[in-house]
């Protein structure tokens, strides 16, 4: 038997009434199945995921499925599929999202054949019976580019913006260089340090057209719609982000990219956190005033100038408790 190609590492919690279609579009992705190898980590589902995964486990050529008893959350459970790769490639895919047929194969040619580190897509974002193509923000295709030269200008949407770990493929070598791994422990934004310290780090990647991805939005269960303790990660997170790029050679380059990235995350979610209880609240808006307060200031004067009315007023009272002019 031939070795993989490609792993997918499929982590999910409680993900039982989707996860089926998921596995079941990983089958359709080479014409050789034992192209693939899944990795599929059950991150203690109180579900039938755990078991879904088994079931599928037995129709791939490679498989594993790993079992956290109590759950991890999403960066420590990709880091567990991260160290059972095998394969010049692999790729991150979630419990409640799906692929066209041959999607893998595309993406496993083009890095290949672009003989670069990454490779990024556009994506679909489903919600109910919409759909909708959600573009990665960069102009060109095909084109092999400097990840760092992707992540300006500070004031638009760039690739930084775009941190979906799903949305691409990953050439192994990057694991070696210790930039495929997430900050363990983080149960939201897990994304976003993971993101800047590989476009910082990595020397190359292109954003190329492939079968699409299809992002399921509107799921009871996703982080986008629960207000739990699991959404008080985002502040530590940004401060990761600004942790990365502080150490880097060119950190006054990047940082107004940083803190308008902070700033403007830190208003979304303090809107965000109006739906909380209110002692999550209070302690949401404690950690935005820890993140604001360690913002350089230069920056964060520079960023509010160019920001609108309506969010400088969502960040006023946090501003002057973190020390900061609003």
């Amino acid at each position: 038997m031939r070795t993989p190609s490609v792993t997918v590492i499929l982590p999910a919690k409680d993900a039982g009434a989707f996860i089926g279609t998921t596995l079941e579009t990983l089958l359709r992705q080479f014409d050789d199945p034992a192209a693939l190898k899944l990795v599929a980590i059950d991150d203690g589902s109180s579900d039938d995921t755990g078991a879904q995964m088994r079931r599928y486990a037995e129709r791939f050529a490679h498989a594993e499925v790993l079992v956290n008893p109590r759950p991890v959350g999403l960066a420590t459970a990709r880091n567990q599929g991260l160290a059972h790769v095998e394969g010049e490639a692999f790729c991150f895919v979630d419990g409640d999202d799906w692929m066209q047929p041959r999607r893998l194969q595309v993406l496993a040619d083009r890095l290949r054949a672009l003989d670069c580190d990454f490779v990024r897509t556009d994506h679909v974002r489903v919600a109910g019976t919409e759909r909708t193509l959600v573009r990665a923000p960069f102009a060109w295709r095909g084109v092999v580019a400097s990840p760092r030269e992707a992540i300006l200008p500070a004031d638009d949407t760039t690739m930084v913006d775009y941190p979906y770990a799903w949305a691409g493929i990953f050439h192994r070598s990057l694991i070696d260089r210790g930039l495929a791994a997430f900050p363990d422990g983080l149960f939201t934004a897990e994304d976003r340090p993971w993101i800047w310290r590989l476009h910082l780090n990595a020397d190359t990647f292109a954003v190329v057209d492939a079968p699409a991805l299809l992002y399921r939005r509107g799921v009871s269960t996703s982080l986008t719609r629960v207000h739990d303790r699991r959404q008080l990660d985002f502040a530590r997170s940004l401060s990761q982000v600004i942790d990365i790029v502080e150490q880097d050679a060119e950190a006054q380059r990047f940082l107004p990219k940083a803190v308008w990235t902070a700033l403007a995350l830190s208003s979304h979610h303090l809107v965000r956190s109006r739906q909380m209880t209110p002692r999550l609240r209070a302690e949401m808006r404690g950690g935005i005033r820890e993140l604001l307060r360690r913002l350089p200031a230069a920056e964060v004067a520079a960023v509010l100038d160019d920001f609108s009315g309506a969010r400088r007023r969502v960040l006023a009272r946090s501003l002057r408790g973190a020390g900061r002019a609003a």
